[in-house]
């Protein structure tokens, strides 16, 4: 298997171990800038081996090969982003051919180790399903026709096979599956998951940022289970766990076309002097003259900014017919306009916006 020392191989291996395999981990220094991840897989190997479970543990340095490849996990020159999983944004955090390298190391590996012992194989992978709306390596086509390539490129290809466990679950399920795994190996949950990294931006010391998308997604599967991510932030898990949740919404309204709850908006009852921009783009749509209490229990604004040219769009959801309106520059739904006896209401969601004042 492939061990990155992030949550999702680790909970992998938990998985592999309590169902009684022999295990083989492969960890790949591909000059990833999170390369504290290959010093926790090694933390746990070592914590397994105090508790008597062996696993063989091999390192291979692809960093040369790799280090051409464009993508924010390998170059200086982009910065890895911030918010939700799931956005636009984060694909840049793609490695080109990335997992076909690694399955094909692995494939070559397990084929040697299935000729050696004289054995069937498996290839285990924590790929799931919260991968592969950015990852296209993630997906289950793809691990479908690669296991048919790698059939007709080797001889004995019969003893090799791919096992992926979660590729139809998500982080939830997998830290669902570790908590029992734990149990059963007789292994303490929190100091596995302590010695893992998911943050693609950690700081100098090692620890998570709790701002980039893969950690969000982690800090909302620990939130989904009732438990507080036992790895080390740079802040409190109550900041990470906010800024998180607060992460989880604006892809909800902006991406998704949802509403905030009425009266819970930042800006509801908002009127400090300023501007108001997209929380996506940082387009300037608002000022504070135009906002007035309009008691809707969303921010409300009598006019745009002229160089905002909101994107007016006819909305018949819900059995009703409204407005919605939507930022011209990155297209995201922002909420609705109401034209009304006292003049035009854009009800916009607090969310969607990020206030600088004057």
């Amino acid at each position: 298997m492939a061990l990155s020392g992030g949550m999702d191989s680790t909970g992998l291996l938990l998985h592999l171990l309590a169902k009684g395999y022999k295990v083989s981990c492969l960890s790949y220094d591909y000059g990833q800038k999170h390369s504290i991840e290959l010093t926790r897989a090694k933390d746990n190997i070592d914590y397994l081996k105090s508790k008597n479970l062996v696993v063989e543990h091999k390192m291979v340095d692809l960093s040369s090969a790799m280090s051409v490849f464009q993508s924010a996990l390998t170059s200086d020159a982009i910065e890895i982003p911030e918010g939700h999983y799931e956005e636009n944004q984060m694909k840049a955090t793609v490695v080109p051919n990335r997992n076909a390298i690694f399955a094909s190391i692995l494939y070559g590996y397990a084929l040697s180790t299935a000729l050696k012992e004289e054995t069937d194989v498996e290839i285990a992978l924590g790929v799931h399903s919260g991968d592969h709306a950015i990852y296209p390596d993630c997906r289950p086509e793809f691990y479908e026709s690669l296991e048919k390539s790698f059939d007709l490129g080797n001889w004995d290809s019969e003893k090799v096979s791919f096992n992926l466990p979660y590729i139809n679950g998500d982080k939830v399920t997998i830290l669902r599956d570790a908590l029992v795994n734990c149990q059963k190996l007789d292994l303490d949950f929190d100091t596995v998951f302590a010695n893992t990294n998911t943050s693609y931006n950690p700081d100098e010391k090692g620890r998570s940022s709790g701002s980039s998308g893969a950690d969000v997604e982690r800090i909302l599967a620990f939130h989904a289970i009732g438990r507080i991510d036992p790895v080390e932030y740079v802040s409190s898990w109550e900041e990470v766990l906010k800024g998180a949740l607060k992460a989880q919404l604006r892809y909800h309204v902006m991406k998704e076309n949802g509403t905030e709850r009425a009266f819970t908006g930042e800006y509801d009852k908002h009127f400090e002097t300023g501007d108001y921009y997209c929380a996506e783009c940082d387009e300037r749509l608002f000022t504070s003259e135009a906002k007035f209490d309009s008691g809707c229990g969303w921010p409300a604004f009598s006019e745009e900014v002229d160089t905002a040219n909101i994107t007016q769009l006819k909305d018949t959801s819900y059995g009703m017919v409204r407005i919605e309106v939507r930022c011209s520059k990155c297209d995201s739904h922002l909420g609705h306009l109401f034209h009304e006896s006292r003049g035009p209401r854009y009800c916009i969601n607090s969310i969607c916006l990020n206030f600088r004042g004057v």
